[in-house]
Formats: structure tokens, sequence, C-alpha cells
């Protein structure tokens, strides 16, 4: 348990105690459980008590009995816990939609699993449909790389352009590489690489980083219809995890315009800062004094880049080579000087730069170009993010709370990645790879997300992730780089407070207190009271979005 202990919070429990019998009634009261409202130093509470759409009073179950009422509707927890919506730092939220009904090779553990499921899911849909998606991971089955002869007798008539799970890294089929008009003589654009077969000269279908453009771009657009529905697809989902807001870090507008379509017609149930590419900053300088930033359901202000490639696709930018690939140190995705140029016009307009960086050399790289914007630009509240910020060099560890850098950080990665990340990069430079304990200790406000769909958006998969770090493997049960473990609480702050704080919502949700927005989950348990390892049993009971219930395990209208 933290040194901040099982903080809840009583609110005015005197003053309820003896309030005056016309208080106000709430609209909704979860009461008979154990509430942790993130607020530190502060006591246990049972029941919380919301009144339109916003927390009301926190306390016990007999002080905010008081505040019901003949339309109050009350909900009994019978010891079940509430916390704080989860807020979900980084996802790639319409692709998530679209995943959720495309094939999944997440958990293929050879090559034959993996060619039968893409063979399947093809004899499940129309002739001259694309496969994408896929999600697959090559550590499963010893680090070979698949290949297009794998899947082409199984998918004669439907293209196929399925992702690594990182998104760094997609294998194509022969159909698709011709419809994309690639042959081993195509000139791949610079931050991508083709692997090419050594006999045939040709390509294996292996496409890395800016090279998958080389195929993506022959994929149809999606259509209004097919974006709104993976949109609502994603935000059942989403609601169904407790994550009750999401930075959707945006490749593309018509996704942006996907968000606005979705708040006019009333059908986004969950909060949403949708964040746009860094290359487009300017359009969205002027979209913003046209018609502002959004509101409290809906926002923008962030532009996403990316600095190197992944970790999995050995192209994740360090200063030494890899230890297992040692003619690469990784590559850059995006021409420094544009990126750079980009970053600091976007600071001085005013937006939030939120930028990958994933390997050393980029963190220390992209640090610079921070402390240097901030030097030219002036002091703001400005909240630079790094996203992933995943290895870095010691030097660069205090500079995060120095500069005011967010580390944005997803720890599901870690217990996924420690599996083999060693004989990447070798046992020194992991010592600070997923640093969540050296950043906390040196002053740095972390924000915890998922990467989804490059991780499950389980935020019980990333609590135990970041308080074990026991690998999914199972072979490091004490935890894979144990001194990087964090508290429980410490997990859960970055999931609510920390995340909401990377999307400037902090002051209207993120903690249970009076006035701010009732946005909650119900856990079957009390985290507190489970031994780590079987946080992601815990499930989630109920969700709640300013009030309003929108989410409930047992499906019931009730």
């Amino acid at each position: 348990m933290s040194t901040l202990g099982r903080t809840t919070l009583i609110v005015l429990l005197l003053g309820l105690s003896c309030a005056p019998a016309d208080l106000d009634q709430a609209d909704l009261l979860l009461q008979g459980g154990v509430v942790w409202t993130g607020v530190p130093g502060t006591l246990p509470a049972e029941a919380v008590a919301v009144r339109g759409g916003k927390i009301q009073a926190v306390g016990t179950t007999e002080a905010l009995g008081r505040l019901t009422g003949p339309g109050t509707k009350v909900v009994e927890l019978a010891g079940r816990m509430v916390v704080p919506g989860f807020v979900d730092s980084h996802t790639h939220f319409i692709p998530g939609g679209f995943q959720l009904s495309s094939v999944d090779l997440r958990d293929a553990a050879d090559p034959e699993e993996f060619s039968r499921r893409i063979g399947e899911f093809a004899r499940s849909i129309p002739a001259g449909t694309w496969i994408t998606g896929g999600d697959w991971d090559h550590e499963m089955w010893g680090g070979e790389l698949p290949r297009r002869e794998w899947i082409d007798g199984l998918t004669p008539e439907h293209p196929v352009l399925v992702s690594r799970l990182d998104g760094h890294m997609a294998l194509a089929n022969s159909l698709a590489l011709e419809l994309g008009g690639v042959t081993g003589s195509t000139q791949v654009p610079e931050g991508g690489e083709m692997v090419l077969d050594p006999v045939s000269g040709e390509p294996t279908g292996i496409l890395k980083d800016e090279a998958m453009g080389l195929v993506s771009r022959a994929i149809p657009d999606p259509s209004a219809e097919e974006l709104d529905a993976a949109l609502d697809a994603a935000i059942d989902y989403a609601l169904s995890q407790g994550v009750t807001q999401t930075h959707h870090m945006g490749t593309s507008w018509a996704e942006f315009e996907t968000f606005r379509r979705a708040q006019s017609d009333g059908r986004l149930k969950m909060r949403i800062y949708s964040v746009v590419p860094i290359s487009t900053w300017a359009r969205l300088r002027d979209y913003i004094a046209e018609n502002g930033k959004g509101d409290d359901r809906l926002w923008w202000g962030g532009v996403k880049g990316f600095v190197d490639g992944s970790l999995g696709s050995t192209t994740a930018w360090f200063y030494d080579p890899y230890t297992d690939d040692p003619a690469t140190s990784g590559l850059l995705t995006t021409d420094t000087a544009s990126l750079r140029r980009w970053a600091l016009a976007a600071d001085e307009a005013g937006l939030q730069v939120i930028i990958h960086a994933i390997g050393d050399r980029a963190n220390d790289w992209l640090l610079d170009v921070y402390e240097e914007a901030e030097n030219k630009n002036g002091p703001r509240d400005r909240r630079f993010r790094i996203e992933h910020a995943q290895h870095l060099s010691p030097s660069a560890l205090p500079r995060f709370a120095t500069l005011g850098v967010i580390p944005s950080m997803q720890p599901y990665h870690a217990i996924d990645d420690g599996r083999w990340a060693e004989k990447r990069i070798g046992p020194e430079r992991i010592k600070t790879t997923y640093a969540f304990r050296s950043l906390l200790d040196a002053g740095a406000s972390l924000s915890f997300g998922s990467d989804w769909t490059v991780a499950p958006m389980d935020v019980r998969q990333g609590l135990y992730a970041a308080v074990t770090r026991r690998t999914l493997d199972g072979a490091n049960p004490a935890g894979w780089v144990p001194e990087e473990r964090i508290e429980l609480e410490e997990a859960l702050k970055a999931y609510t407070f920390g995340s909401a704080r990377a999307g400037f919502m902090e002051e209207k949700v993120g903690t249970l207190e009076e006035g701010k927005y009732a946005d909650m989950a119900i856990l079957s348990q009390d985290l507190f009271a489970v031994d780590p390892v079987d946080l992601p049993t815990v499930q989630v009971d109920l969700t709640i979005v300013e009030g309003e219930i929108v989410y409930r395990k047992d499906g019931s209208n009730e």
C-alpha cells in the first residue's frame, strides 16, 4: 500500500449529519461500498451522491442517505468499489472499432494458426474485401517474420494488409502488393523499410513504418457510415471497460469529423479528446480560431507526431545498434527538420504538442525540441507530451519534471515487450525501460493509457502490469525490472487524474469531488483487498457518465 494510504474522501460529514431537511435531493445515490476518490490525504467513504450530472457529495451511507427523495435512484453497492471513470490517454479509437469486427491475430501462437485465422476470415467476407487489422506478434513463435506465401493460397481474392500489434510493421499478401504496384524495385519512402527475399529480390510482404503506405494507399477510404459504426462499437467497448474518456491519437481529419457527427447526433456517450496529425497544425489553428476548442464532451487542440518506430519492429531510434540486429539502431519515421519546425510552430500557436518517441535517442532529441520551444515561445501551461517514453537514457529521467513534459505511457507494453526486450537492446538499456518508478520519483506527472489496439483497452491489466511487472510468459514472477514497479494507488492516479490532466480536464474529472462530473466505474471488488496478481479478474459492473448509467455488465436497463 502506498504512503498516501487508501485515499477516499468524506465531504462535509459533520455538516451533512446536521443538514437541513430541504437539501436538494440526489438524482443518483451509490451506497454501501468502498469509494476511492483519488484525492490525497482523505479518509474512507462509502457512498456518492449525484445531482445534475455532477458529484453532489461523498461520505458515509448514513450521512448521504439524507439526500435521498422520491426521485432518487439508489444503487446498492454491497461492498463493491467506486472509482473515478478511467481515462485512457492513448488510443487509436476508431481503428479500434474497425478491429472489433476484423481478424484477430494477437494470440496466434504459431505460423499455422496465423494463416488459418486469416483464411477462415477471408471465407466469411465477400471476395474483394480488404483484410486489415490483425495485431499479430511474431515473437509468439520465436521471432520469424511472416511471409506472403503463408497466406497467398488462402486469400486469392482478398487483398490483405495485416499489422503487427505495434502498428509499425505489416504483412501484405501478393494481391495487396499488386494493387499497390509494389515490386522489388519500388522506391521505399524515407522513414520506411521493405523486406526483400535475399534470393529473388522480391518483397516478402513485410513493410515497416512509412513503407506500409505503399500498400495502404490502395485501400478505399471508409464511408461515413462505416466510420460511424466503428465509432459506436468502440464507444460501447470502452464503456464496458470502465473507460469514460479517451484521447484519440488521430491520423486523419475524417476521424475528427466522425466525432463531430456523433456529438451532433447525440451518440457520443463518453468524453473524447480528438488529436490530429502535427503536419496539419496550421489547419487546426485556423479551425480553432473559427470554432473554438469544443466542450467537455468533445474537445481538440492537440497535434500528434512521430519521431521513430517501435522496439518490436526494430525501428525505435537508439544511440547504439540493436543487440540482435547490429546492422541497425532504428530509424526516423519523420524528417527531424520538418518535425522540429511543426512542433515549434504548433506550440507558438497555442496547441498541445504530443509526439511519439520510443528509443533513447528519440526521447532525448524530443526533449531538446521541447526545451527549445519553451525558450523560444515563452512560459505558458503547455503540457508537452511524449507518447510511450519507453526507453530512456538516465539523463532524460529528471528532464520530464524540469520541463513539465508528461510521460504518456502504457503499462501493458512492459509485460508484453518484457518477454523479449532484452534480446533486442541488452541488459544495460532495459534498466531504464518503462521507468514508471524512476519518473515518479523524479517528479514527473504520469499519464497512463492502453495504445488500443496495440494493447488491450483493459485498465485492470494495465494496473496489474504497473504494480507487478510480471511478463505475459510467466518468466518473471517477481517482476521484470522490478525496481520500476509502482504502488496500486499511484497507478490508479495515473489512469484517472494523471490522464485527465494530460488532456487539460483535471478540474472537471479524474477525482470524485463535489462539483466535478459524475464519471465513475463500479468494480466488482475493492482493488486494495485483492492480491495484485488477481487484479485482472476484477470486473467492471457499471459505468456512469455525468450521472447516467451507460453500461451494465448484466445488460439490464434497471
